[in-house]
């Protein structure tokens, strides 16, 4: 079970250390597909109820929502990075954290342009299927300079939202946060597609854990990776749509 892949290799790690050779079952690629599946369920549930309670008039209830989604959903995904066997566990409450956030997110972008979210979710599935047809046709392939390349640019773009992060709390405001400019749209663009080509790496987890015969528990951490690359793709394609909309109006 060695690998170049340093996920790949924590799954290793994890199957020797912590499952040992008398784990039941081994990861399969359809086991990864339902608990993903499951893990979007949740986080549908949770932005729906949230949803529901904003457009309802409960406006005050948007930042709580977003301190507690946003925060709870980076600690519980911290954990489940550091200690993959948890992600039976954690990864249900990451989801379920991270639709609420998303829930107050897109209820206030849709406040502004109605039926925008709805247009950002068809879009972001649409763009995993195309991403997902690509990679079974081998079109794209997740090669070793590939994954050096996805890391650099995630990494960039990573230090870039922290550095953002960081500098406003002393005031510093980043203009490509609320421009509608050309420049913003086209950073945003390549940040999507570089979230979209995220979803590569994703895939070929899945796959190689299958072949490596992973534990069955880590399907729960390779359908945790895939929802943390399908979250930060819907926000960002929240952002470009709306950029787009508010360059119509």
């Amino acid at each position: 079970m060695r690998t170049n892949n340093p996920v790949l290799s924590k799954f290793a790690d994890t199957a020797r250390s912590t499952f040992g050779l008398t784990s039941p079952g081994a990861m399969t690629v359809a086991g990864t597909a339902g608990k993903a599946s499951l893990l979007l369920a949740l986080v549908v549930f949770s932005a729906a109820m949230t949803w529901q309670q904003v457009a309802a008039g409960r406006t005050d209830l948007v930042m709580p929502a977003m301190l507690v989604g946003g925060l709870g959903g980076f600690v519980f995904a911290m954990i489940t990075s550091f200690r993959p066997q948890w992600a039976p566990w954690t990864a249900p409450i990451y989801a379920s954290l991270e639709g609420i956030l998303l829930g107050a997110i897109s209820a206030l972008y849709n406040a502004r342009f109605n039926g925008l979210p709805q247009q950002a979710v068809l879009l972001t599935f649409g763009v995993t299927l195309g991403v997902l047809t690509l990679y079974r046709f081998r079109v794209l392939q997740a090669s070793a300079g590939f994954k050096r390349m996805m890391l650099g640019a995630t990494m960039g773009i990573a230090l870039f939202y922290l550095g953002s992060m960081v500098l406003s709390l002393f005031g510093v405001q980043i203009g490509y946060f609320t421009s509608s400019g050309w420049l913003a749209i086209g950073i945003n663009v390549a940040i999507a597609g570089v979230a979209a080509l995220n979803l590569v790496l994703d895939f070929d987890r899945i796959e190689e854990g299958a072949r490596m015969g992973a534990p069955k528990a880590m399907e729960w951490f390779a359908a945790f990776g895939l929802m943390v690359t399908l979250i930060w793709l819907y926000l960002e394609l929240l952002r470009l749509l709306s950029r787009l909309q508010g360059r119509r109006d």
